[in-house]
């Protein structure tokens, strides 16, 4: 039976339907959120799989294209591979929902989001992340929920919620914050260099509104949930657990305070391995003892090596490195290391490395959006790759994966505030940041990267920006507090973010923050919490970007000569299609004039965009633009080429294909009988042009370039005649060859 549910939020108005959609699914709801709607269902699995120890969690987020009343492009015109906003907008939902599953619970669990109708001024993702939280609330799955998330902006100094497509417009802020009713458990933004004060106030401020929606889904949950299935845990017996403590925790203990990632990694997995082999050469009574067995002893140790890196952090303030709790790791800044991409630069910190390359192009290589929205082709992108061997593993590489997308929308986003306008720098640019070695936050390692990469092509960015990632470990989860010890670290390792409880990513210039992410595997941090990794992130970003800019103190200011050289016009719209011509034939035909080596953009505006790495092209190309579009005026003087004589005077070529005509009375200020006895074809004649009729037609004279002689007086006008086929205008007689172009005409 079908049940809706309504409120209002924020002058939209929100509905939920249940009982009447996807029936056979534990939980399905549809909600509508203004005009946009979206489906959401989640299924379990009632048991978990035999011997699976990893929680096998899916968010799929899928939007379909008859949602924003489209056809898919492509040659099957069907929905295909999500895009990626619609990956980046799965992650949004998997991020807060994901710790909000009790501890140990393995059983596989999969949301599916299906928008089906696209309001630009009502987020679906945000309608997918409640859908998704109210059906595993309103499911039998075990789900410590629920959750909500709005997005934050900021228009004129004032915060508001969930804006609309206008006020997005005119927001510095871009902030996505989520969480449970108590706190915030996840954050993605983008500001425009804005104080970290206002980032905290914004993230509460966002948090109030979520607890709204939070107490709907309560309301909701209270009326039609069902009853949870039990969380079957399996503990491990304690006789094991002292067993192997006795033979191995003291060298598990000892080898998590080796300073050197490589070589506590392998230490550690030594020792691991030992105990594997003690227990896989005892009997047992069965194989599936045996295997349970060896996972329960793989456990015990990853459990030594967790609570003893726990321990010296919470406890005893020391990391496994033994840095200070606020201390970078080595820091080193090099550029220009590829002589070949137009720009370059390689970022260590500790042992995490990145090299990022920047390339110029044209405005027309931008990159092409089919998205339900309709938003402007992307003329900035930051792709970030992870090879396995960065981290001396093998594996599978080729298409990227969510966590690639993710980390190079992270890195596009905090840079994207300091990328000048395309009226300033007309032009597509990519970074490119290849991950080459990894020991934790390579993200914000891509985005130093990428920085100096972009200064060392020239780009010409506001300001230059740099990224640290916060750590958190806590002795007790569920409270931070002063009677339950955390701790805040800077600069988290690769062990300190597998073994801690939240990774906080801060990106941003000496102003202001321009990116901030969190993710956390706890159910929610304090604001205490949140203050503290800002403060300290802010100290961080400072003293790496000290490094940054003696590598390169500011943008260079001449482009590499391997980079696109870019000459910018404007030229009358209307004069637009004369460029391009049927087909585009003129156009084409000036790119072959010059060599195939320019490339031309022009936009509706009349701004015409000439791009090649030869200078001497673009100066090719660039007059004979201007002479397709320049428009003659009375007194403009030319060495023009005499192309076509006639016995009434001689057609003179001013420039590009316009011709004008010199009557045989304007040669000289002598008496001139035959063209011919004065000018021959190809001769350089200097003119002036004294007349432009209504029709487009150049009158010309050379006489009037040559001083009067003194005391001259003008002749009798001589009879008129009509030749070739009796017009009384000789330029439009009969005469053989193409006819002259008057003014482009």
């Amino acid at each position: 039976m079908k049940q809706v549910f309504e409120t209002e939020f924020y002058g939209h108005k929100l509905s939920v339907e249940y009982g009447e959609i996807a029936k056979q699914a534990d939980a399905a709801v549809l909600v509508r959120y203004g005009d946009t709607v979206v489906l959401s269902a989640v299924v379990g699995a009632k048991e978990p799989k035999e011997g699976q120890d990893f929680f096998p969690l899916t968010v799929n987020y899928i939007e379909k294209a008859y949602a924003a009343g489209k056809i898919p492009g492509g040659f099957l015109k069907r929905e295909g591979r999500p895009t990626v906003h619609a990956t980046l907008a799965a992650r949004t939902i998997d991020r807060p929902i994901r710790p909000m599953f009790p501890e140990g619970f393995v059983n596989e669990v999969q949301i599916t989001n299906y928008v089906m109708s696209f309001d630009p001024d009502c987020s679906p993702e945000l309608a997918a992340m409640l859908g998704s939280s109210l059906a595993l609330g309103i499911s039998p799955i075990p789900f410590d929920g629920p959750i909500a998330g709005v997005y934050v902006g900021r228009v004129d100094g004032q915060f508001v919620i969930n804006p609309t497509k206008e006020q997005w417009k005119n927001s510095d802020l871009n902030l996505t914050v989520a969480g449970n009713y108590a706190a915030v458990n996840m954050v993605e933004a983008g500001a425009a260099e804005l104080p970290e004060e206002v980032m905290l106030d914004a993230i509460w401020f966002g948090h109030d509104a979520i607890k709204k929606l939070i107490d709907f889904e309560r309301s909701i949950i209270e009326k039609v949930g069902k009853e949870k299935w039990p969380v079957q845990i399996r503990k491990i017996p304690e006789d094991l657990q002292k067993e192997v403590a006795a033979s191995y925790k003291d060298r598990l203990v000892k080898a998590v305070s080796i300073f050197d990632k490589l070589e506590r990694q392998n230490t550690i997995e030594a020792i691991e391995k030992e105990a594997q082999d003690a227990y896989n050469a005892k009997e047992y009574a069965d194989e599936k003892t045996k295997a349970q067995t060896l996972k329960d002893v793989a456990a015990i140790c990853e459990g030594f090596v967790r609570d003893e890196v726990r321990k010296l952090i919470t406890v005893d303030k020391i990391r496994p490195d033994g840095r200070k709790i606020d201390e970078i790791r080595p820091l080193d800044a090099q550029v220009g290391l590829l002589p070949r991409a137009h720009g370059s630069a390689m970022f260590t910190r500790g042992q995490t490395q990145v090299i990022s390359a920047c390339t110029l192009g044209p405005l027309s290589d931008a990159q092409i959006l089919d998205d339900l929205d309709d938003v402007p082709d992307k003329t900035w992108m930051h792709h970030y790759n992870f090879p396995p061997f960065s981290v001396g593993e093998l594996g599978r590489m080729g298409t990227p994966g969510r966590r690639e997308l993710g980390h190079g929308n992270l890195g596009e986003r905090a840079l994207s505030y300091v990328i000048p306008s395309i009226e300033d720098f007309p032009y597509t640019i990519r970074c490119v940041a290849d991950v080459v070695e990894s020991n934790g936050s390579s993200s914000q390692a891509s985005i130093c990267a990428s920085c100096m990469a972009l200064m060392d092509a020239g780009v010409p960015i506001k300001a230059p920006v740099s990224g640290i990632a916060m750590g958190l470990i806590s002795s007790d989860p569920d409270h931070l507090d002063a009677d339950h010890p955390y701790t805040v670290l800077t600069d988290i390792q690769g062990m300190e973010d597998h073994l801690g409880d939240m990774d906080f990513k801060c990106a941003g210039t000496p102003k202001g923050v321009t990116a901030l992410q969190m993710d956390i595997k706890i159910k929610g941090v304090t604001r205490e919490v949140l203050d503290q990794a800002l403060k300290q992130a802010h100290k961080a970003r400072a003293e790496i970007l000290d490094v940054m800019l003696k590598a390169i103190p500011a943008p260079r200011k001449e482009l590499s000569k391997y980079a696109l050289k870019m000459k910018k016009i404007m030229i009358d719209p209307d004069k637009i299609r004369d460029v391009i011509g049927s087909q585009g034939k003129v156009i084409n035909g000036i790119i072959a004039e010059c060599n195939n080596e320019v490339k031309i953009d022009i936009n509706d505006d009349g701004r015409v965009l000439i791009y090649s790495v030869n200078q001497e092209m673009i100066d090719k190309a660039l007059d004979m633009i201007n002479n397709i579009v320049k428009v003659p005026e009375v007194g403009e003087v030319y060495d023009g080429k005499v192309v076509r004589i006639e016995p009434y005077g001689c057609f003179v070529r001013l420039y590009g294909t316009t011709d004008g005509m010199c009557h045989v009375s304007k040669l000289d200020w002598k008496r001139v009988d035959k063209p011919e006895d004065y000018v021959k074809l190809g001769d350089t004649l200097k003119v002036v042009i004294t007349n432009i009729d209504e029709k487009g037609r150049i009158d010309l004279s050379h006489r009037d370039t040559m001083p009067k002689p003194e005391g001259y007086v003008e002749p009798a006008p001589r009879p008129a005649k009509k030749p070739y086929g009796g017009h009384s205008d000789h330029r439009y007689s009969d005469h053989k060859g193409p006819k002259p172009n008057y003014g482009n005409k």
